[in-house]
């Protein structure tokens, strides 16, 4: 007889949703170390990686965020406050990493010490977004036999 049970355990993200989650940790943390070497080096040409790095960290960080609003937003009762800190952390990522786009904008020397903190700010908030989202988000029933 087979017995239909909720699962204990949320079921991953979708994995569209995974690959574009991949993204903004990796390219802030770029970010960061480029910021880090300019500190060390004063080579101008590390905070025009910086910015780089940082835009497209944005721009994937962005549909990643969109992502969560629509999947919040449909989720209906399975929505959780899980649901709800994910989409506050991955839009509180976006915001800072705008605000350390718009340092980067300014003149390398003036860009620093506040862009290389913001920097770090937006590196350990995509950590913390990546960790949500990873851990999985979605519940779910799964059916097997007892």
């Amino acid at each position: 007889m087979a017995d239909k049970d909720v699962a204990p355990y949320p079921r991953p993200i979708h994995p569209l949703h995974a690959i574009l989650l991949a993204f903004p940790l990796p390219l802030f943390l770029g970010a960061l170390l480029s910021d880090l070497a300019y500190d060390a080096t004063y080579q101008v040409q590390w905070t025009n990686f910086a910015s780089w790095l940082i835009a497209g960290a944005l721009l994937v960080g962005g549909l990643a965020l969109l992502w969560a609003l629509v999947e919040w937003a449909l989720s209906g009762p399975a929505r959780t406050t899980r649901h709800a800190v994910y989409a506050i952390v991955l839009l509180v990522m976006c915001g800072v990493g705008f605000i350390n786009a718009l340092v980067h904008a300014k003149d390398a020397w003036a860009a620093m010490p506040a862009g290389l903190w913001l920097s770090l700010a937006a590196t350990l908030l995509a950590l913390v977004a990546s960790w949500i989202g990873y851990s999985g988000l979605r519940t779910g029933g799964v059916s097997h036999a007892k």
